[in-house]
């Protein structure tokens, strides 16, 4: 009788490996899988790396063994790249197109290195097969690098967000700080333009001809002559001047002043007009 619920038992209850569920259905817990369970192959697919290219997948051949890049061991570099190629030639034709054209060149660096080497026509040492491969692996490396720190940069709205404040209206207005210079640009603008705005007054002065030619009469007056720049004097106004040699002018025409010269550039006289008695 305990044989026998003992077997309901084990039957009836799920077999429970460390009282870990290995997945969950509706909220249920499940511990083992059906037994009628079917699985398509393709449903899950796990890639455990992701390479840009054929110079990805050899450098991460390299770096992951260890090799020294400039003296790369290419026939076990060649089996692991193949294999790589196998295992997505079943999956992606397309995309195995381009690792399999490097799987080609990897093959010929190969055979070249089997032959004997020739050298060069300049009696020099033969290239290595594996130099232009090793410089295309140096100089993508260094690029990869680069662009690893560029992407490690922090980078706005990305990494940070920049910072907003609102500033209150309310507060106290700061007003900028005035330097002597700008009081000097200041005052030199307002002279500029307080010259451009000043006004001129012109007044009239009346001057009388006749007033000045009984002037004239009265300074020769008991003289017998007197040179004609002393009648002007360098303190009297423009109008002045003018004035008296009008009125000299008027004197001469009436015949009550004589004018005279002995010679070209000597000085001239005037003196009262000669009257007989």
């Amino acid at each position: 009788m305990d044989d026998s619920l003992a077997e309901a038992d084990a039957t009836a209850l799920p077999q429970v490996v460390d009282q870990v569920a290995v997945a969950r259905l509706y909220g249920e817990p499940l511990f083992r899988l059906p037994q009628d369970l079917y699985i398509p192959p393709d449903a899950l697919e796990v890639f455990l790396e992701a390479f840009e290219g054929p110079l990805d997948l050899l450098l991460y051949l390299i770096r992951r063994q260890n090799f020294n890049i400039l003296d790369v061991p290419l026939a076990d570099l060649t089996r692991q790249y193949l294999d790589y190629i196998e295992q997505i030639r079943r999956h992606n034709l397309e995309l195995a197109s381009e690792y399999l054209l490097m799987a080609a060149m990897l093959i010929e660096i190969k055979s070249r290195m089997l032959l004997p080497l020739r050298k060069s026509e300049d009696g020099g040492e033969p290239e290595d097969p594996r130099a232009a491969l090793v410089r295309r692996l140096v100089e993508y490396e260094r690029i990869k690098l680069g662009a690893a720190q560029l992407d490690s940069l922090p980078l706005l709205g990305r990494d940070f967000l920049r910072a907003q404040v609102t500033i209150e209206q309310s507060l106290a207005l700061r007003l900028p700080d005035v330097h002597a210079d700008d009081l000097r640009q200041a005052w030199t603008e307002i002279l500029q333009r307080a010259r451009l705005t000043q006004h001129h007054t012109i007044s009239r002065e009346q001057l009388s001809v006749r007033e000045h030619m009984s002037l004239v009469l009265r300074r020769l007056q008991g003289r017998r002559f007197l040179e004609f720049h002393e009648f002007f004097e360098a303190a009297s106004a423009v109008p002045v001047v003018v004035v008296t040699f009008i009125a000299m002018l008027e004197l001469a025409r009436e015949s009550l002043l004589e004018i005279t010269q002995a010679e070209p550039y000597a000085p001239i006289y005037v003196r009262l007009a000669f009257t007989p008695s």
